[in-house]
């Protein structure tokens, strides 16, 4: 058993109680993080067109604004810590780990969350 599921069993958080009720490991929402958050072409191409973009006032350059890349920051071992224990998490940073966990209920065939229901 990793030490994170250690953690989990001990903890009574209710990001804590979310994953032992979903029966979903801590270690699984750190690889399915990466997964999500991690940056692709098609990321770096809305932000190269971005820059490109800044200071004009066009239609181009407003359809760049539009679309949003991912962070290309996925949940750290340090965050899951924090946030199974109940310390203070930033907003991104839960809202990141909502992601993370929506997507592996989805795999699971259960209905999403919500941000509330997890901090």
């Amino acid at each position: 058993m990793t030490q994170l599921a250690e953690l989990l069993k001990k903890s009574d958080s209710k990001f804590s109680k979310a994953l032992a009720e979903a029966k979903i490991d801590p270690a699984r929402v750190l690889s399915k993080s990466q997964e999500l958050e991690s940056l692709q072409p098609e990321d770096r191409a809305i932000k190269r067109a971005k820059s490109i973009a800044a200071g004009k006032e066009d239609d181009a350059s407003k359809a760049a604004r539009v679309k949003k890349p991912r962070s290309g920051r996925p949940v750290t071992d340090r965050l899951v810590r924090a946030a199974i224990a109940g310390q203070r998490v930033s907003g991104p940073a839960k809202h990141r780990l909502l992601r993370a966990v929506n997507a592996l209920l989805v795999l699971k065939k259960k209905t999403e969350t919500d941000l509330r229901k997890l901090f």
